[in-house]
């Protein structure tokens, strides 16, 4: 099949995250044609791959697509005739916990591919395994080699098929003149990823990267999707192991993202991660997805996972072509190197500023922004982060505090007046004590923080903090007559009696609301309507579109009764 003058390599799952770097890089080194297999009936170019090494060599005959599922034998053997080295890339996505379809693959289809190489005298195998081969999901590795044993149960499907396929493939070396090797990339990251850092963005949009599992001190290895292509041997590393959730920080961060900061214990999470898993279990014949959250993952985002190239580096002389990051002399302060920061430019358009600025504000945050009118910007503003679970440290104070005037004044059954004129009182009281700390406290001010003895940390408060400047006055004057001229306009619309929507929304609705809360008593609103609004505007901003939906339909459902009566 193959042009006998040419001499040819054949990459499976070619269309992958790690196998278009591969081949890519072939093509560059120029040593072997490429034909690239996927399960696509086509291969499709992204734009920089029609303009680049990958569209030229496809278009001069140097590369070639064929579609094969490596569970085809007929396909393999196909794909395999003609070709020198086989790179075994194909795999199913590890978080798909689908057993028969990791099995199919990564079992069964490296037979195929093993019986292809055999039979038509192919060279050359290099098998894409992985770390997680090697790894039980419940003991950390720390500086893993490649005599390390298989454990007697893995973490997942996904692992231990992997473990399956690779036995195989050394099992076959030296099999009728084949030649075998496997490969074991720690955690690949790298432009053109679909999966890793997409997945994260994802979840710090969602509100789901606000908490780190554990102490967040467990070490991992990342390697640079181009490290990868260039080594493809052994265990491979970038050689500069990182604390797990640092790195998804700094990636997160340098997206423009919240850094997680909350810790949770593991235990805590896995009880979760355990019931989640149960209620989908029963819900599956429902159709219900798989859930994100399950205990083999807690485990991996929680066990140490480092491995040592050395093997690589002995007898290749491998060493990483491009570097992950450095340390600023034991500070933590990280700068970025290579890898870290072309992933982050790379993903330009998934960035938090861009996200933000094409959707524009929630509706929960308009909603919380433009109350009635009165309340300042900067109020606004709290309130929106406070209600909408946005700053973690600023909801739970507010909530502390919120039970401490319940538990302190509510419960007791002072009066609105009595409670306000304690707290004030008891305000001045601390700021007058604040005030007279002696100066071998102030002694140890450093950027208007000062540290207590009991090893707290407090933040000193400055009598700057009391003032308003030109610009916050400016700000809240305006704030007052926008808001006065909002209320003019909707009062002079409703009096026309043109505008009965405003009038529902604007007026009605808003007396109401006032009004059921002004009959309620002060206990009533820190028992019902508080929790409420906790809960209320944080689920209506993550499901937006499906209650607006919902909303509109019982609208519909309305219009259309009405309609039916009048007939």
């Amino acid at each position: 099949m193959a042009d006998e003058h040419e001499q040819w390599c054949l990459v499976t799952g070619g269309r992958g995250f790690a196998a278009r770097h591969l081949v890519n890089m072939l093509i560059r080194y120029d040593i072997y044609a490429v034909r690239i297999t996927d399960l696509g009936p086509d291969i499709k170019l992204e734009p920089h791959e029609e303009n680049g090494s990958l569209g030229n060599a496809l278009r001069s005959g140097r590369a070639q697509y064929l579609s094969m599922d490596i569970r085809n034998k007929a396909q393999v053997y196909t794909a395999c005739d003609g070709v020198e080295v086989v790179f075994h890339m194909a795999a199913p996505d590890s978080s798909n916990s689908n057993h028969q379809l990791h099995y199919s693959v990564n079992v069964h289809g490296t037979k195929n591919i093993i019986d292809a190489c055999t039979v038509l005298n192919v060279k050359r195998l290099i098998y894409t395994s992985s770390p997680s081969v090697v790894f039980d999901g419940r003991h950390g590795i720390y500086d893993g080699h490649e005599a390390m044993p298989y454990p007697a149960k893995h973490n997942d499907s996904y692992s231990s098929t992997k473990a399956e396929g690779e036995a195989l493939v050394i099992k076959a070396n030296s099999m009728n003149g084949l030649l075998t090797c496997c490969i074991r990339p720690s955690s690949i990251f790298g432009p053109g990823d679909k999966l890793f850092v997409p997945t994260l963005v994802a979840a710090a949009r969602a509100g789901k990267f606000k908490f780190i599992i554990g102490n967040g001190k467990n070490m991992y290895d990342f390697t640079y999707v181009e490290n990868v292509a260039h080594a493809h041997a052994y265990f491979i590393t970038n050689m500069e192991p990182i604390r797990f959730w640092e790195f998804i920080s700094l990636i997160l961060a340098g997206l423009g993202y919240q850094r997680p900061k909350t810790k949770v214990p593991v235990f805590v999470m896995t009880l979760i991660a355990h019931l989640v898993e149960l209620i989908y279990r029963l819900s599956a014949p429902y159709g219900r997805n798989v859930p994100h959250l399950t205990p083999s993952r807690i485990r991996l985002l929680t066990c140490n996972r480092t491995f040592s190239p050395w093997k690589a580096n002995d007898r290749l002389g491998y060493r990483p072509l491009v570097s992950l990051q450095i340390q600023n002399f034991g500070c933590r302060v990280w700068f970025l190197q290579e890898g870290l920061r072309r992933t982050i430019e790379s993903y330009s358009d998934l960035r938090a500023d861009v996200y933000l600025k094409k959707k524009g504000p929630s509706k929960a945050t308009v909603y919380l922004g433009n109350g009635m009118g009165l309340t300042l910007l900067m109020l606004r503003c709290a309130v929106a982060e406070i209600l909408l679970w946005r700053n973690m440290k600023l909801t739970l104070g507010a909530i502390l505090a919120l039970f401490a005037l319940y538990d302190n004044f509510v419960i007791p059954g002072y009066n609105m007046i009595t409670a306000i004129s304690i707290v004030f009182v008891m305000t001045l009281v601390f700021l007058f004590i604040h005030g007279k700390l002696p100066d071998k406290f102030n002694a140890k001010i450093n950027n208007g923080l000062f540290c207590c003895r009991m090893g707290y940390s407090v933040d000193k408060i400055m009598e700057s903090n009391f003032h308003l400047t030109d610009t916050m006055s400016r700000q809240a004057a305006l704030s007052v007559v926008s808001s006065w001229n909002h209320a003019a306009c909707t009062l002079r619309s409703i009096s026309s009696g043109n505008d009965s929507v405003i009038f529902f929304k604007d007026t009605a609705l808003s007396l109401l609301i006032l009004a059921l809360i002004g009959s309620m008593s002060l206990q009533c609103f820190f028992e019902k309507v508080l929790p409420f609004a906790f809960v209320a505007f944080y689920l209506y901003e993550k499901k937006e579109d499906e209650i607006d939906g919902f909303i509109q339909k019982l609208i519909l459902i309305g219009r259309l009764s009405n309609h039916e009566l009048d007939h």
